[in-house]
């Protein structure tokens, strides 16, 4: 077959479409088309009792960095916004918050979506009441209706998972969606449409690498690993699970070790994305430099997430 001929069965020919750019164009058709930028802001720890860490100042800095240099659409805050709630008076307590929201409002003009962090519920005492007090306490002062939520942004679906919850035993907490939680999480993954890209907030990593660098975790006496249940969630396997049955679940994220770290494992992204604080605002944790992640979500399903120094 002479080349002429075969540029007219193609139908490349009569429409006057040559064969380089008829393949640019293809790959302009393929080429994902980003649709939303996210920054993930996670442990601000505001402190407001040591005077000589000034944490209001460089969480001013994090959010000018944020929208002068990233310009995302929203923020996403995975919680952890003030400092050992559940060891301050009250009143120490209600100054942090106060500190954090009036950093927040003066410093910043994008929306903001929050989670709550362990160090966020101030309680008295080991009682189930006084923690999901402070737990309440800790939703108002962030502006939140419900512990758990979803909400669409363009072409991405989010889900705001609880992941501090009180342990059986009274004692302070462990990372994991309760019954009520996990059965609200099945029917709102079953709902989407099958091609709706999701991505999935945790205060706790549901599934993370760096937990085992997060102290002395390695028993030298019997050679085994020890990650407790505060520090990732007990229930990560019923997760992924669950995840596995829904192939648009593309990407979660958390805070809580800050340490920045990426676990691929079964088609879903779990990234750990570090702190703003860092080391609790005294330089950098471990190798970990105070920050946030800049999340780009591309109308395909795919993302990146990098990690930034503000």
């Amino acid at each position: 077959m002479q080349r002429r001929d075969l540029l007219r069965q193609m139908g490349l020919v009569a429409g006057g479409l040559s064969i380089p750019n008829f393949v640019k164009a293809k790959e302009q058709t393929n080429t994902p088309k980003r649709v939303l930028r996210v920054a993930h802001i996670t442990d601000v720890h505001i402190e407001e009792a040591i005077p000589l860490v000034n944490s209001s100042k460089g969480f001013a800095k994090c959010l000018h960095h944020i929208q002068d240099v990233v310009k995302p659409d929203l923020i996403i805050n995975s919680g952890d916004c003030v400092m050992d709630a559940h060891k301050h008076r009250k009143g120490n307590v209600k100054k942090q918050w106060n500190l954090f929201n009036d950093v927040l409002k003066a410093e910043n003009s994008l929306p903001v979506f929050h989670s709550v962090g362990n160090h966020d519920i101030c309680c008295e005492g080991d009682s189930q009441s006084s923690f999901e007090d402070g737990k309440k306490w800790a939703m108002d002062e962030m502006g939140m209706d419900k512990r758990y939520y979803s909400f669409d942004n363009k072409d991405w679906h989010f889900v705001m998972l609880d992941s501090v919850q009180k342990k059986k035993d009274g004692s302070w907490y462990t990372a994991n969606v309760d019954e009520e939680q996990f059965d609200w999480l099945k029917k709102d993954l079953k709902v989407l449409p099958a091609n709706k890209p999701t991505m999935v907030i945790s205060h706790i990593p549901i599934l993370a690498a760096c937990v085992f660098f997060d102290g002395n975790n390695m028993k030298e006496k019997d050679g085994r690993w020890e990650v407790p249940g505060s520090w990732m969630h007990t229930d990560s396997k019923q997760l992924a699970e669950l995840f596995h049955d829904h192939k648009n679940v593309k990407l979660a994220v958390s805070g809580h070790i800050h340490l920045s770290d990426r676990v691929d494992y079964n088609g879903v992204s779990y990234c750990c994305n570090g702190a703003v604080s860092g080391r609790w605002w005294f330089g950098k944790y471990q190798h970990t430099e105070a920050g946030y992640a800049v999340i780009d979500l591309y109308d395909d399903g795919s993302f990146t997430n990098n990690y930034v120094s503000y």
